[in-house]
């Protein structure tokens, strides 16, 4: 049997939705579970929006998700080039080759002729296929119509009273009539194919041998089929996957912050968690647990475990399966990764080496509390700050006149607390609650929000190990001096 071959070919034109991302995984998941190859090529005939640093975004973002390829732009291979727009000339082989068979003929109907005829099916309500009026020209109408400057098309030649007939891997027996498909386009006038012509020219010579795609492709299918038999080639395996909806079941969103994989790095999300979460839209290992390994995922993934109704995209799933990722990761891994969200927020430059212990026992302090990474700055900031802010209602409730007395017992004790760490400060600030008679909160809440400037952080001793003995006294002396205030 012949090396298993899939593809991803995305269009280098915007960022990549997770849509496309959903089938690209499934395609390259398969590909590794058989050792197969996963070929990454690039639709990039739509000149206008196609630009190189698109194409550099989709590398990036297809890398930080954890996937890889053999074959593609960037590494080459042996089935080259790997971008449409250097495969010109291929295209126009296969074209003559449909036009010497007999299976494609020239078309020069304008645009305006091609509208009118759209309104007249409109008129009759029908759908609409080309009339055909170019399929059976002479050579001498075929010379009058190129000398009024007329440029062709080349149009594909849809056989009568057939029935286009696949097996899709994961819907099953999938029959079309071939009189429901028009004369369709393959080339343009200016050389340039359409999509179902190059992607077919593209699959058979990078010997493609199973394309896995979204639902959206099945009346594609048909019309790609049709060009297979035409050239005598043998057509891939297709196998067409639900699409990834809302959880009301609406189309997922494409503006910004909702559906592209970069949109969600810069979140905060983990790859491995936005792996896992597209993994399990539409498949579920044979055990069927939640969380699973990439290397898991390959060995597990098979295409009868796909399902094809529409996977729900439930973003409180994500948030969930992220915070776990979250709280399983080193700590010097997620520190490293929470710096960039601190330094867009302004909080720090760079963590010098000397300071980078302490750096990690401030992300510590909020590790089983993050959902997304671009959390950390809010909860954070105290720590970073010479001068924090306070949060009113809380200084109304615990900072008033009233508080004093204890925050300056509670000033005193810490001021001669030599072991600054956890283990040193909760013996002497809980032996003052007991000494006092006082209820826990009645300590905790004032010191909290003395130090912090909120009414909610991390651990208390935790937190104020970190903000350092310095600092804990001197915002202690701003409340007791009467420089924070609720009004």
């Amino acid at each position: 049997m012949s090396q298993m071959r899939l593809r991803f070919a995305p269009s280098p034109t915007g960022p990549i939705h997770v849509g496309n991302m959903h089938t690209t995984l499934f395609n390259w998941l398969w590909a590794r579970n058989r050792g197969g190859a996963f070929v990454l090529r690039l639709e990039d005939t739509d000149r206008e929006r196609s630009t190189k640093e698109w194409e550099e975004v989709i590398y990036q973002e297809i890398k930080w998700l954890g996937l890889d390829w053999d074959e593609g732009p960037d590494v080459g291979g042996p089935y080259g080039p790997y971008r449409q727009m250097e495969r010109l000339d291929l295209y126009r082989e296969y074209a003559q080759r449909l036009l010497d068979s007999g299976h494609a003929y020239y078309c020069y109907c304008t645009p305006e002729e091609l509208e009118a005829e759209r309104k007249e099916a409109e008129a009759r309500r029908v759908a609409y296929k080309y009339s055909r009026k170019c399929r059976n020209l002479t050579s001498e109408e075929r010379r009058r119509l190129e000398a009024e400057g007329r440029r062709p098309v080349i149009r594909f030649k849809v056989p009568d009273g057939e029935t286009v007939i696949f097996d899709d891997l994961i819907r099953g027996r999938i029959e079309t009539p071939a009189d429901s498909i028009g004369d369709f386009v393959i080339m343009r006038a200016n050389g340039i194919p359409l999509y179902n012509f190059a992607v077919v020219i593209d699959d058979v010579t990078m010997k493609i041998t199973h394309v896995i795609r979204g639902e959206g492709h099945i009346p594609n299918t048909p019309v790609q089929i049709l060009i297979y038999q035409a050239l005598g080639l043998p057509t891939p395996k297709f196998g067409h996957v639900g699409h990834v909806v809302n959880p009301d079941h609406s189309k997922l969103s494409k503006r910004k912050g909702e559906a592209f994989v970069g949109d969600f790095r810069d979140k905060g999300y983990l790859p491995e968690a936005l792996l896992n979460f597209l993994a399990l839209l539409g498949w579920t290992p044979p055990d069927g647990r939640e969380f699973i390994s990439k290397e898991e995922m390959i060995r597990e993934f098979s295409i009868e475990r796909v399902g094809k109704t529409s996977p729900v995209f439930d973003i409180k799933k994500l948030d969930w399966m992220n915070g776990h990722y979250i709280r399983k990761t080193d700590l010097d891994r997620l520190a490293r990764l929470c710096l960039p969200f601190l330094q867009k927020a302004g909080l720090v430059a760079e963590i010098p080496p000397e300071k980078w212990e302490w750096y990690k026992g401030v992300i510590s302090t909020v590790q089983d509390r993050l959902v997304v990474l671009s959390e950390v700055a809010p909860l954070t900031d105290f720590f970073f700050l010479e001068e924090i802010s306070y949060d009113l209602p809380a200084v109304k409730k615990f900072l008033g006149e009233e508080n004093w007395p204890i925050l300056r017992e509670i000033r005193q004790r810490l001021a001669e607390v030599e072991d600054f760490t956890p283990a040193g400060l909760e013996p002497v600030v809980r032996g003052l609650v007991e000494e006092k008679g006082l209820k826990t909160k009645d300590v905790f809440h004032p010191l909290r929000v003395a130090v912090t400037g909120r009414a909610v952080s991390p651990g208390l001793f935790e937190t104020l190990t970190c903000i350092g003995k310095e600092r804990v006294l001197k915002r202690l002396d701003d409340v007791l001096a009467g420089k924070v205030r609720a009004e």
